[in-house]
Formats: structure tokens, sequence, C-alpha cells
């Protein structure tokens, strides 16, 4: 949690100083120049203040150990993992994009194990009178 918390973080602040940067990492193909009407660095912008955020939400997780929420985010990263393979399945989004679905889907998968092997230890060892 808290390695996704901190890379969220290096993502959006990356995103917010170099949209560019963040848009070649993910496959996109970045342009000299936009047209009129192009709000592709407004939207890096927003996605990675988003980004910034959500890192920010998952450090106060553990800072917390917040447990609901972090099968919450198993919940929800294995959702992203779906529609973001699908982007590249579809060809909305470049096949290098899926590099974010399966760090998204593994992400979840360490996270539910994780916790089961969490909630088990706990169930299996006797408490102390």
């Amino acid at each position: 949690m808290a390695v996704f918390g901190v890379l969220a973080i290096i993502m959006g602040v990356v995103g917010l100083l170099s949209p560019d940067t963040l848009l070649k990492s993910l496959g996109f193909e970045v342009l000299g120049s936009r047209p009129p009407g192009d709000y592709t660095k407004t939207f890096m912008a927003a996605s990675s203040m988003a980004s910034f955020n959500m890192g920010v939400y998952y450090l106060v997780a553990v800072a917390t150990e917040w447990r609901p929420f972090y099968l919450f985010t198993v919940v929800f990263r294995l959702v992203t993992c779906t529609v973001f393979t699908g982007l590249v399945v579809t060809e909305a989004a470049p096949a290098r994009f899926f590099g974010v679905a399966a760090w998204e889907g593994l992400g979840a998968v360490a996270t539910g194990v994780a916790l089961w092997f969490e909630r088990k230890r706990k169930t299996s060892v006797p408490s102390n009178p």
C-alpha cells in the first residue's frame, strides 16, 4: 500500500510538471503542438492531481492501518484493471497502456492475498488471556 501510494504521488507530480513525459511513459503519442479545443494537457493535469491525491489517501491508510480501505482498493483496482484492459483490447489505448492494467491487477491481487494471510494468521493464533 505504501509503495503504491508513493508511486501514485510521484506519477502525479511528473504529470503536473511534465505531462509529455507521462504521456510518453504510457505509450501515447506526444504532439509538437496541440490544436485549439484539444484539452489533453488539461486532462493530464486533472488526472495527475487525482493520482497525487490518491497517493496521499493510500499513505494515510497505511499510517492509520485503515484495513477497510485496503479491502476497498482490492475491488476497485480489479475494476480498474478490467477497464484499462478493455481500452487496450478495443484499441482505445496503445498496447503499452496494458502495463497500467497489469500494475492495477497485480496490486489488487497482492493486497488481497496479504489481507487473506493476515486474517488467517489472526484467526489461527490463540489470544492471550
